[in-house]
């Protein structure tokens, strides 16, 4: 915006902030004249060469605004209570239905809940528990709670396979006293591991003098051992047992014997 000062002629350029905080009166930088920047007050300037910017004529009457653009809320009137009055006046009358003053906080329809989310969650953690069964019975903490639960139960856990837990005391190979071109082999094995588990998967490796295998066995507890409730039982934590084999014999060219446990 534009306006002129009415003494030297000298037009300036203002915008609004400086307009409304000056509220209209402001003073020339040229000829320092204060003069009404509302009177010459204009958006654009008129086509050069120009002298003086037209003058607004006086305003009686401040014009009319009617587009309202935002209009913030109306407050709530302030009510002042008279204290005196309120104590001398009598009590209000209180209506409410009757399934309103009928009801109680019930607890008949909360139990079913509570049960019902308290059995899933002891599902959840059952499933969990058999999910992980293998890990919690080789922890010796929470194999040992789950041996007593067992106990006191008259349950049994299930077998958990831990091959590094079984130690080799003592081995011997020797020919088969009645079956010919026949070996024998025992072993004796100690369960070291806290929990019960099952009868290992026993590999039998074969070499000559130069360490190459010659033969190579997995020999299953199904083979081995034909005492079913004993398969079933497993080995017990620090029992001791032998096992027995009987295999073909090689020949010569076997000389030295390896065992593993699966």
């Amino acid at each position: 915006m534009y306006t002129q000062c009415p003494a030297c002629l000298t037009v300036f350029s203002l915008d609004v902030e400086t307009l409304a905080l000056a509220g209209a009166q402001v003073a020339c930088g040229h000829c320092g004249d204060t003069f009404d920047a509302l009177a010459s007050l204009t958006d654009q300037l008129p086509p050069e060469p120009f002298r003086e910017l037209p003058q607004h004529p006086a305003l009686v009457r401040p014009p009319l605004l009617d587009l309202a653009v935002y209009r913030p809320p109306a407050e709530p009137a302030a009510v002042v209570v008279d204290a005196a009055a309120d104590a001398a006046a009598e009590p209000p009358l209180t209506f409410a239905p009757r399934f309103a003053r009928d009801r109680r906080p019930s607890t008949e329809r909360f139990w079913p809940w509570v049960f019902a989310c308290t059995f899933l969650s002891l599902l959840l953690a059952s499933q969990l528990a058999w999910a992980k069964r293998d890990v919690l019975i080789r922890d010796p903490q929470s194999g040992r709670w789950l041996q007593q639960i067992c106990g006191a139960l008259h349950c049994r856990l299930p077998l958990v396979s831990a091959p590094g837990e079984l130690r080799l005391l003592a081995s011997n190979v020797q020919t088969h006293p009645s079956v010919p071109g026949a070996l024998v082999i025992s072993l004796g094995v100690r369960n070291d591991a806290a929990f019960s588990q099952p009868y290992p998967v026993v590999v039998l490796t074969l070499s000559d003098a130069q360490g190459k295998r010659v033969a190579m066995r997995r020999l299953q507890p199904a083979e081995y051992l034909d005492d079913a409730q004993a398969l079933q039982r497993g080995l017990a934590p620090g029992s001791r047992t032998a096992l027995l084999f009987e295999v073909e014999d090689p020949g010569t060219r076997a000389v030295a014997f390896a065992f593993d446990f699966e």
